[in-house]
């Protein structure tokens, strides 16, 4: 059997030897007495001694050779002249053998093998996570900063241990079921320090009894774990994300045959519906407080209210905001843009870089996405307001003189440095709140600008290139905020293709008043938008002229 033996024995000992009698032992004829063992021959280790595979225990003869021969068909797996082959394949034995594992898989370990995979060392699926993501060459700055989130502080912590062959879809069921566990306590630990703090500001200044209290009830503050965020449905989804790609890299090279993370069901993250700042809205704002959703978007009239405070109070970012407000850019492009991408006599802007938040350190990327990287075209009004911002800002690099950063971004702070994406964001929101108009992220205004283009009726295909998405989907589900005058004279339209006798219509509806040609005769100064019907106007401030 090419080296290979099955054998019964037993623990019984000479009388008076006291020695194991083993397989000369008289009692073994009976069926009952004694184990089986399996012997085989294994090539010789790389120094050439012997070695064996051996291992005793069996109850029943066929078990022996059932084990003996899965041995036998793993060492046929290579050619009997590979001796570095057969090697591996020895060395992958004495292993199992040593360590009494069940003996691996044919199909698994000639997969193994032919993929040039170690056999005698499992990969957890925490050192496969790192191996991964340190292959990840074409990874831009945020997504890489994104997969290092969701392994570092959720794949690692709770299944980095198992053996990557080892991972089933109950192990993942596991894994976000303790994520929800996770969120519950730090909702109830963020509400308890809410109630705290809250508690903390009834409390008088005055008073040494007011003094003790606020001393006491401040160590209990400290004492309390700080604000945690939720994992929510989106975040879950993320990172199953994150674990089923490199589940699958880690199938193509042969290392696995199955993803768990193919087969596990989450809770879907529904995105949250745009809503626009219609007057009721604004109205059950101020009396409640309360935002009707994370995504809001302001009307044509509110964003120009915003865009006229600006002016009006000499802000010196209001070509930034501007930019934004009508041509979409994302908050780091817009940190990121520079002089260089700007062509003003085709009035062009080319979106080639951003600058991204890495924790609160700013890096400079490439744009999110290879559609991102675009050029869009800009109004003349537009155009004139860059070219006024670029007159200031030559006006403070001479006042900062040799203390001038040259950056060359088109935006930036008052001695030429680069803006914070973060500081932006909240800089944003107090500009917000000085203009008295109900509040939205800066992000929003993407939003606002993606829905004026689409309420202007600019083809979402054009829509969708000026904000660099890689397909119209993603602008049509997003950011396409219907605004409510225009679903208004949308519906108009629709009832009036369909001819109706005058006995069949309403008895309150009156006729529209003609207009007066004195108000439609002059031309008001704004932001023009095409449209199917003519164009349409969005009146703003006057232009002002360049210096």
């Amino acid at each position: 059997m090419n080296g290979s033996t099955i054998s019964k024995r037993c623990g019984c000992r000479d009388a008076e030897t006291g020695k194991q009698l083993n397989s000369s032992c008289p009692k073994l004829k009976q069926r009952q007495h004694g184990v089986w063992m399996a012997v085989q021959e294994l090539p010789p280790r790389e120094d050439g001694t012997r070695r064996r595979f051996r291992r005793t225990g069996y109850a029943k003869q066929t078990d022996a050779k059932s084990d003996l021969d899965k041995v036998r068909a793993l060492l046929s797996i290579t050619d009997k002249d590979d001796t570095e082959g057969r090697r591996r394949l020895g060395d992958l034995l004495e292993s199992v053998s040593a360590s009494k594992e069940a003996i691996p898989d044919y199909e698994t370990t000639k997969r193994k093998f032919s993929t040039g995979q170690s056999l005698t060392t499992h990969i957890t699926v925490g050192e496969w996570l790192e191996t991964w993501l340190a292959g990840k060459k074409a990874l831009r700055k945020s997504g890489e900063t994104r997969y290092d989130v969701d392994i570092r502080c959720h794949l690692i912590p709770r299944i980095g241990h198992i053996r990557l062959d080892r991972l089933t879809v109950p192990h993942l069921d596991a894994m976000f079921e303790g994520i929800a566990e996770t969120n519950a306590e730090a909702v109830d630990g963020n509400l308890l320090r809410r109630t705290a703090l809250d508690e903390l500001k009834l409390i008088p200044w005055k008073g040494a009894e007011n003094r003790r209290r606020r001393k006491a009830m401040k160590e209990t503050i400290e004492a309390m774990p700080p604000f945690r965020r939720v994992t929510g449905p989106a975040s879950q989804q993320h990172i199953r994300a994150t674990l089923r790609a490199a589940l699958n890299t880690a199938i193509g090279r042969g290392m696995i045959t199955f993803n768990a993370a193919s087969y596990v069901e989450l809770a879907p993250a529904k995105r949250p519906k745009a809503i626009v700042w219609e007057e009721h809205v604004v109205e059950e704002w101020l009396r409640t407080g309360d935002k009707p959703s994370p995504v809001m978007v302001w009307t044509p009239e509110q964003a120009g209210q915003f865009l006229d405070f600006l002016a009006d109070t000499g802000e010196r970012l209001y070509g930034l905001f501007h930019l934004i407000t009508f041509r979409g850019l994302r908050r780091g492009e817009a940190c990121g843009v520079r002089w260089s991408d700007r062509n003003r006599r085709i009035r062009s802007l080319t979106i080639a870089t951003q600058l991204v938040q890495d924790g609160w350190n700013v890096v400079e990327s490439a744009p999110k996405t290879d559609s991102g990287e675009r050029t869009i075209t800009l109004d003349e009004y537009t155009d004139e307001v860059l070219e006024e911002h670029r007159i200031k800002q030559d006006a403070e690099r001479l006042e900062w003189g040799e203390a001038w950063q040259s950056t060359g971004r088109m935006f930036t702070r008052e001695n030429g440095d680069f803006i914070h994406p973060g500081w932006l964001s909240d800089y944003f929101e107090r500009l917000v709140e000085l203009a008295g108009l109900p509040p939205i992220r800066l992000h929003d205004l993407r939003h606002v600008a993606a829905s004026l283009m689409l309420a202007a009726g600019v083809d979402v295909k054009i829509v969708s290139e000026t904000l660099g998405h890689s397909e119209t989907r993603i602008t049509r589900e997003i950011y396409q905020s219907v605004m409510p005058k225009v679903a208004a004279e949308a519906a108009e339209a629709t009832a009036a293709v369909v001819p109706r006798g005058a006995s069949r219509k309403p008895a309150l509806a009156t006729p529209e008043p003609e207009p007066d040609p004195s108000e439609t005769s002059g031309q008001p100064d704004g932001h023009t938008m095409a449209t199917h019907e003519g164009a349409k106007i969005i009146a703003f401030r006057p232009r002002k002229a360049s210096a």
